[in-house]
């Protein structure tokens, strides 16, 4: 643990947490690149020259509604807002970030209540679970998902948990300095505060891993649609009938 923790005195002489090691950026970045660019080796390799893509001309469908387009590239913005800020003096960037920081989460932590509310009450809540079956649709080309397949169920409960991780330790660690809305408490402990600057680092580090791969995948050639459905709002219905089981989803057409 000694790689991956920092330690200090407290006042007292006895030893607590002071956070993460940051030198785990750097492994992590690294880590993330090899294992991307080995996919992207991968994939070239495996390609079939001929192969035909499914068009995006014809008929349309709705994919994603404003609202959640909305949503999605407000939470992008506020998490890159987040890991640049919170990384920058790592880096030894010197900049003004730490009311930029809490700012961001803060933005971040009503978009994501808002979000939760939004998908129990208004969307599909059950198009987004994770189901034992589902862990058979990456090894079987004949399995079709619904709206979602199984890497991007997988992909949103990972960030699902680690955004909520980074809110949670976030807030806690906010009340512990002065802003509009509060003055600061110096209620928690130095041990604990710490413990939580661990958990928030930690968290940090996966989510900027997370954020790395979900950008690569959402770039890569055979998905660039779903990204050009979070902007525009449709897909084809060549590219519904080729990637989605219109038995497990019927989506509206576009207008």
């Amino acid at each position: 643990m000694g790689e991956i923790v920092r330690y200090k005195r407290d006042v007292w002489g006895e030893e607590v947490i002071l956070g993460v090691s940051w030198d785990l950026l750097y492994v992590v970045f690294m880590a993330i690149v090899i294992l991307l660019i080995a996919h992207a080796i991968v994939m070239a390799a495996l390609a079939k020259k001929n192969l035909d893509r499914p068009t995006g001309e014809g008929r349309r469908v709705v994919r994603h509604e404003s609202i959640d387009r909305a949503f999605h590239w407000l939470m992008a913005v506020s998490i890159l807002v987040l890991i640049f800020t919170g990384i920058a003096p790592i880096l030894g960037l010197r900049i003004a970030w730490l009311n930029i920081h809490w700012i961001s989460g803060l933005i971040l932590t009503f978009l994501v209540i808002a979000h939760i509310i939004r998908a129990t009450f208004w969307q599909d809540f059950k198009s987004m679970m994770l189901m034992p079956k589902d862990f058979a649709e990456p090894f079987d080309s004949s399995r079709k998902p619904g709206k979602y397949y199984f890497e991007q169920k997988g992909m949103h409960w990972a960030v699902t948990v680690v955004v909520l991780a980074v809110i949670v330790t976030g807030v806690l660690m906010l009340m512990q300095i002065n802003t509009p809305f509060w003055e600061r408490t110096n209620s928690m402990p130095e041990d604990q505060l710490g413990l939580m600057f661990l958990l928030h680092g930690l968290s940090t580090l996966a989510l900027v891993a997370l954020a790395a791969t979900h950008i690569y995948f959402a770039l890569r050639p055979e998905k660039i649609f779903y990204t050009r459905s979070m902007v525009s709002g449709w897909m084809s219905e060549d590219e519904l009938a080729a990637n989605h089981d219109p038995a497990k989803w019927s989506p509206k057409e576009a207008d």
